[in-house]
């Protein structure tokens, strides 16, 4: 009998070490992509940056050097907008769904949310186009911060509702126990609560739209000068990668490759930032 539980004991051991070694291995193998792809984008593109790229207009062609500096500014600038547009709408319809989870209304928004997050870029991009676009007869920065809003929208939305879900009923029953309105409870105790993941949440969704190139061929479309008026064309450092990478002119091929490196830096940075910013808000909200 000891004999038979030693045994099962050690298949069980054996089995528990191949399903660790298999899981080990299958990270492995889903990283090999993502290190091959930005072991090259880097060997491409640091050695082609400097300090004029970050500072300098593009050049004309069949000028060297120049940078992307307008690209740069104009992609801060579709992203202030888009998240001016998605952030507060996206909390607040988050609230509702959390607060009145099971109203039709609710199930609707979240089918809207689900559905929109799936719909590729270029179909969200000539959705913009229709709708600020062609009324002012006019490519704009409105127009593309609008298009990345929209798709920034239903991130925002889903993450922040299983957030606030993830807050103990306690404290909400807490509130209301000591004579808080249920508007009151929400902004002051549900909020705060979920504010460290809110705030990831709203960082990697500006990480995610910061890539777009599609929606903005649509909108914002391009300028090679510097311009910051929001009713114009505005450059945009994924539409100039663009234009540079499918140009036949060898200097504007290793623009292109820096300007990916620095998108890539970007979205590091910001992922950084979250980690951050969520570490520091959690330990400002630990008792």
């Amino acid at each position: 009998m000891a004999l038979q539980v030693t045994a099962r004991d050690a298949r069980r051991k054996l089995l528990s070490r191949l399903v660790e070694i298999a899981c080990a291995a299958a990270v492995v193998i889903a990283l090999i992509p993502l290190v091959l792809v930005l072991w090259y984008v880097l060997s491409r593109g640091l050695p082609a940056l400097n300090w004029a790229f970050f500072t300098s207009m593009p050049k004309p062609v069949g000028e060297a050097g120049g940078g992307m500096a307008n690209a740069m500014l104009g992609t801060l600038v579709l992203l202030t907008i888009a998240g001016a547009i998605a952030v507060p709408l996206g909390i607040a319809c988050a609230v509702y769904l959390a607060e009145y989870p099971r109203s039709r209304l609710s199930w609707a928004a979240r089918f809207a949310a689900d559905n929109i997050n799936g719909v590729p870029s270029i179909v969200v991009g000539i959705f913009a186009y229709v709708v600020a676009v062609l009324p002012f007869r006019r490519f704009s920065a409105l127009a593309g911060g609008f298009a990345l809003g929209v798709m920034m929208l239903p991130i925002v939305v889903r993450t922040t509702e299983e957030l606030l879900a993830l807050v103990p009923p306690s404290l909400r029953e807490g509130a209301l126990a000591l004579g808080a309105t249920r508007g009151r409870a929400v902004w002051s105790v549900i909020l705060p609560a979920a504010l460290p993941g809110i705030v990831t949440g709203v960082l990697v969704a500006l990480a995610r739209v910061a890539g777009e190139t599609a929606p903005l061929l649509f909108t914002s479309f391009n300028n090679r000068y510097w311009s910051t008026k929001l009713n114009e064309p505005i450059a945009s450092l994924t539409v100039q990668i663009f234009t540079y990478a499918i140009s036949p002119y060898e200097d504007w091929h290793l623009q292109a490759w820096a300007g990916a490196t620095v998108l890539i830096g970007a979205v590091l940075v910001v992922s950084i930032l979250a980690r951050t910013v969520t570490r520091r808000l959690e330990r400002m909200h630990r008792p």
